[in-house]
């Protein structure tokens, strides 16, 4: 398959606890390119954009809060299957269900948050990576 990018967003919880260059360094091993990196705060604008999927939910102001609380790394890697390859990588979106090797398995904690901190987020889609690219690095 030709090269593909991936949006990822290292997730308030990830840059809490340090683990922004374990992360993005689990990425970079596995062979794809780091094309873009930046460091800022959320928007609760793009946030809404981002989430819209989730808007109507009665748990999006949580995800609103946990998601400004601080700051986020956001990146584009590029390679061959690189959706496919970091979404193997960050592992279940529920920290639980996890396998141990992916970020989410050796590094996600679950402490009654559900499924929001989970350090990380990976593009599921050629047209969702897309969006979320040109929505966050506009």
């Amino acid at each position: 398959m030709d090269s593909q990018r991936i949006f990822i967003l290292v997730k308030p919880d990830g840059v809490e606890r340090g683990l922004v260059g374990e992360i993005l360094g689990r990425i970079e091993a596995k062979g794809y390119k780091l094309e873009d990196l930046r460091f800022m705060r959320a928007k609760e604008e793009v946030l809404r954009v981002h989430y819209a999927h989730l808007a109507d939910k009665p748990f999006f102001p949580e995800i609103v809060r946990y998601m400004t609380r601080g700051p986020v790394v956001a990146a584009i890697f590029s390679g061959a299957n690189v959706i496919e390859g970091v979404r193997a990588l960050a592992g279940a979106t529920n920290p639980t269900q996890a396998v141990p090797g992916s970020i989410r398995g050796d590094l996600a904690r679950e402490w009654g948050h559900g499924n929001i901190e989970n350090l990380i987020h990976a593009s599921d889609s050629d047209e969702n990576a897309e969006k979320e690219i040109s929505l966050w690095f506009n």
